[in-house]
């Protein structure tokens, strides 16, 4: 669970650095460690309470559009860790739309690369 919190933070870092709509506060690099590791902890919380939920009030549209709504929801999942990290002060902000578009896509790809290498779950439960 450690190594994937990592590897969000990792992506998350990926998308602020690429990316000029989604702004971490200067500070040292400890503490931008710090913030990203939070950011990432609170976009694992969101991910998995709130995106089911809209997964399934959206389900008819991620149907239609072949689940490229998806991509859409990701983004919608992104601004919020954005906005809860404001309530949090934390210091990292998505600044509208179309950067969380892209930015969820850049974490998508990034993360789906980076949990590529870490360990599955299932095949350590099966281990005595």
């Amino acid at each position: 669970m450690l190594l994937r919190l990592l590897a969000n933070a990792a992506a998350l870092a990926v998308a602020t650095w690429v990316l000029p709509g989604i702004s971490l506060t200067d500070g040292s690099t400890l503490q931008k460690v710090l913030v990203l590791l939070g950011v990432a902890l609170i976009f694992g919380i969101v991910n998995a309470v709130v995106k089911p939920v809209f997964q399934l009030v959206t389900l008819p549209v991620i149907i239609l559009s072949l689940g490229v709504f998806l991509l859409v929801i990701n983004a919608a999942m992104l601004g919020l860790a954005s906005w809860v990290s404001g309530l949090l002060d934390l210091g990292w902000h998505v600044d509208g739309f179309w950067n969380a578009l892209f930015g969820a896509l850049i974490v998508s790809v990034v993360s789906f690369v980076l949990n590529a290498f870490l360990p599955d779950r299932k095949n350590r439960r099966g281990r005595a």
